[in-house]
This record gives structure tokens, sequence and C-alpha cells, in this order.
């Protein structure tokens, strides 16, 4: 199961982070996770929502360049060498993990999300370790 992730490319500037996230508000997109890394002219800002073909849509319709994306969003033991034990078995298989980054709803389940070069074999090392995949729906009723 994959999930849909909103990228948003935005400039790097005072408030313009904000802007985008005021478009996604006014329009009742509620934000599950984001990421936003950063270049000297502009940013990527990686978001799960609970409705991002509505997010894309409204973010174009007030002028920002957006894409929709398949991610991995996965459930792992919130406990020390989950994460790695798990990349691990990803890297044997050969799969790249292009970036990931988390999120934490209980105290004991931690979530990662995952964006891989090979998305087909990332899902089988996770169905191999029996890894739970979410949707973006799941994580909203969490």
């Amino acid at each position: 199961m994959l999930a849909k992730q909103l990228t948003v490319f935005i400039e790097n500037r005072a408030g313009r982070l904000s802007e985008v996230l005021s478009v996604l508000r006014e329009n009742d997109v509620n934000i599950l996770s984001l990421s936003l890394a950063d270049t000297t002219e502009f940013g990527l800002l990686r978001l799960i929502v609970d409705n991002a073909a509505k997010g894309k849509e409204k973010l174009t319709e007030n002028g920002y360049s957006s894409l929709l994306s398949n991610v991995s969003i996965i459930e792992i033991p919130h406990k020390v060498g989950s994460l790695q034990s798990l990349l691990k078995a990803i890297d044997e298989n050969g799969v790249n993990i292009e970036y990931m980054y988390g999120l934490s709803i209980e105290s004991d389940t931690a979530y990662v999300v995952l964006k891989a070069s090979d998305v087909n074999g990332l899902m089988e090392v996770l169905n191999a370790h029996n890894i739970r995949v979410l949707s973006s729906e799941d994580i909203a009723k969490l």
C-alpha cells in the first residue's frame, strides 16, 4: 500500500512557508507530517496530508508548484535498533532509499516515511519482514 506525498517547491524567504500552510488551512487540508529541506534559493516541503489531491489542487490555484508522489509509510517498533535493522534488510536487497522522515504518534510505535528508487523492491522487503505499510488515510485515523 502506498501513500500520497505532496511536495511543494517554495522560495527560501521569510513568510513563504506560512503562506503555503495558510492555503492548506483555509481549504481544510490537515497536515499529518512534514519535512522541509532548503537550498539557498528554494525549499522542498514534503507533506503527508489527509487529502493530497485537494491540497495539490488548492496550491496550484494559488500559484504554487507542487507534485504528488507515492511513498511508503511503515510501522516499526519504537525501540533502539528497529530502524537500522530494517534499513539493513532493505540495503541487502539492493533498494536505495532516496529520503525519509519520521513521525511518532503513539509512544510504543514509530512511523517512517520512505521514498525508494525501487518501490516494488521495497514492498517485497517490507512484506518479507511483516512490516505494516499504511496509507495517508490510515495515518489520519490514528
